[in-house]
């Protein structure tokens, strides 16, 4: 008799859930990595080049509401509703943004881009951990990340030529065409799975007090989600006020977040206890650190080097496929090397990158060690991106699965929002021996120093 064959997320009863969640992550990166490169020309031909920083610290806080919302929805009733709205949401920010005729309603459509991503993030990571069994959910992610492939091979040359031949708009209104037909695409493959923890499908019902109290609980989280975006998104528009105005308020900004953001984390994240909370913190640190730095690299290539979009777009492609490579490992021996191996190893590929492109800016003057050290960075993220992310599930319950993933992608978000916004906000006022661009890079090498205390208290979480 034949042993039975290992379970797989490629098994039958997955197999739709599978190929529909991948398709989102393919979606948003795609549009994820045209941004990134267009963003220099938006901000030039929309005459909002002081607000650059914002139209991506913008997307990145009011994700926190989003995620918030898909939180406490997907922990009530399951996450296929809070999926379906985000991606809605998404989908209209799209076409808000590619038919804006100024900076500020480019920027209103990248706030809608956020609350749709952020309630997508939360809601797949919901969906994993109803599905998937623990021993597959390294695989899962590795899944995520290698469908970031193909989007990072041709996802920022594509839009560089795109903006160069036709329009940047079509950056975002050709993704917005591919999210609607992917929409129909998701709703039939998840239509006939249970995503609900209780044995009979359903959700279990809530007696009067215990509904009551959820409803405050989710109201009281809501409130705090949207002062943590209108605060963060408040610091990105420091940089249109005088410099002394403009500092008072990105630091009472930065005072109100830390205080709001308490109750959306798990005790003691701020203070880098260790096992969840360092997880959480570590998420946050690395992920401001990494993509402050990522934002600024298609802008100091076109500004610097007179590269092309296209050309310079090659840059976040080298970043992408070392991500998804090192992700592929982090899924096949992430548990072999464990997380004080896989914290100082992307630690060091990170750090490597930041440290080199400081040098090109003061020295050497020659763009192509940027291009290769982003390729460093990008490994180094994929390598403990979705680890920080295994560690989150098996730190949770079925009970607090919502909360942690909300947290988590929280944490990710608030500390990317306001990452990009304190580098624009130096750019713009506070540029380090003539460059703001030095700024931006001591900012984002400051963050991974930091970083590296919750780094070594992760723990392997309750397996």
């Amino acid at each position: 008799m034949s042993a039975p064959a290992a379970e797989t997320i490629w098994d039958r009863t997955r197999l739709g859930i599978t190929i529909g969640s991948v398709v989102l992550i393919f979606l948003a990166a795609l549009e994820a990595l045209a941004v990134t490169t267009v963003m220099p020309v938006v901000s030039v031909d929309l005459r909002g080049e002081s607000l650059y920083a914002v139209a991506f610290s913008g997307t990145l806080a009011t994700s926190v509401i989003g995620m918030v919302a898909a939180g406490t929805w997907s922990d009530r009733s399951g996450p296929r509703a809070a999926l379906y709205t985000s991606v809605a949401l998404f989908a209209a920010g799209l076409l808000v943004s590619g038919l804006a005729l100024d900076m500020y309603t480019f920027i209103a459509g990248r706030l809608l881009q956020g609350l749709g991503a952020g309630g997508q993030t939360v809601a797949l990571y919901v969906v994993v951990a109803r599905v998937y069994p623990p021993r597959l959910h390294g695989r899962i992610f590795a899944a995520y990340a290698a469908a970031w492939v193909v989007p990072s091979m041709i996802g920022p040359y594509l839009a560089g030529v795109v903006t160069e031949f036709l329009h940047w708009r079509w950056t975002f209104l050709g993704v917005a065409v591919l999210i609607a037909a992917a929409f129909l695409l998701v709703m039939q493959r998840l239509r006939d799975i249970s995503l609900s923890t209780d044995a009979d499908g359903t959700a279990a019902a809530d007696d009067g007090d215990e509904a009551g109290d959820a409803g405050t609980r989710f109201a009281t989280r809501m409130l705090l989600a949207v002062t943590v975006a209108v605060c963060a998104v408040a610091v990105g528009f420091a940089a249109e006020l005088p410099v002394h105005f403009g500092a008072l308020l990105a630091l009472l900004g930065l005072v109100v977040i830390g205080v709001a953001l308490l109750p959306l984390l798990p005790k003691g994240t701020l203070r880098a206890r260790a096992g969840l909370p360092s997880v959480v913190l570590t998420r946050g640190l690395v992920a401001g650190a990494f993509f402050a730095a990522e934002a600024f690299i298609p802008k100091l290539l076109m500004d610097d080097y007179a590269f092309t979009p296209s050309i310079a777009g090659l840059a976040l492609t080298l970043a992408a496929l070392g991500w998804s490579s090192a992700s592929a490992a982090q899924g096949r021996w992430g548990e072999r090397l464990g997380s004080r191996r896989i914290m100082l190893i992307a630690f060091t590929l990170i750090m490597l990158a930041m440290l080199s492109i400081l040098l090109v800016i003061l020295v050497w003057h020659s763009p192509w060690p940027i291009v290769i050290g982003w390729g460093l960075a990008g490994a180094g993220m994929g390598l403990l991106y979705p680890w920080l992310t295994v560690l989150t599930l098996a730190y949770s319950t079925p009970r607090n699965e919502g909360f942690n993933s909300s947290a988590l992608s929280i944490s990710d978000a608030t500390g990317s929002a306001l990452a990009v916004a304190i580098a624009g906000l130096g750019f713009i006022a506070m540029p380090l021996l003539g460059s703001g661009f030095v700024t931006v890079y001591a900012v984002a090498a400051a963050l991974m120093l930091l970083a590296l205390l919750p780094g070594l208290r992760l723990g392997n979480g309750r397996r």
